[in-house]
């Protein structure tokens, strides 16, 4: 039996992360492959780990959820399940 020859990716030997949008270095990767059109220049290899049709879509989806929560924090959820209907009655006052 004769050897594979081997691709560039496992000569380089780039490790497979999954991609997370609090890496700046990982959003950087992404821009990269935006302005690029290639992953050639990545030192990773992002792998999946949801159940979207690719890795690009699932890249943007974790981004798009990154920087909404960037903008508009979740609050805390209520401690009791009627604080949610408590309203503050107090006069606001100039």
């Amino acid at each position: 039996m004769g050897e594979e020859p081997m691709s560039k990716l496992q000569l380089l030997h780039r490790q497979w992360v999954v991609f997370d949008p609090h890496n700046e270095n990982h959003r950087r990767y992404y821009a990269d492959f935006c302005k690029y059109s290639t992953w050639g220049r990545c030192p990773v290899r992002f792998i999946m780990d949801d159940d979207s049709n690719d890795l690009i879509t699932m890249i943007q989806r974790k981004l798009v959820e990154y920087y909404v929560m960037q903008e508009f924090p979740v609050l805390p959820k209520p401690k009791h399940k009627l604080d949610k209907y408590m309203v503050d009655a107090a006069p606001k006052t100039a």
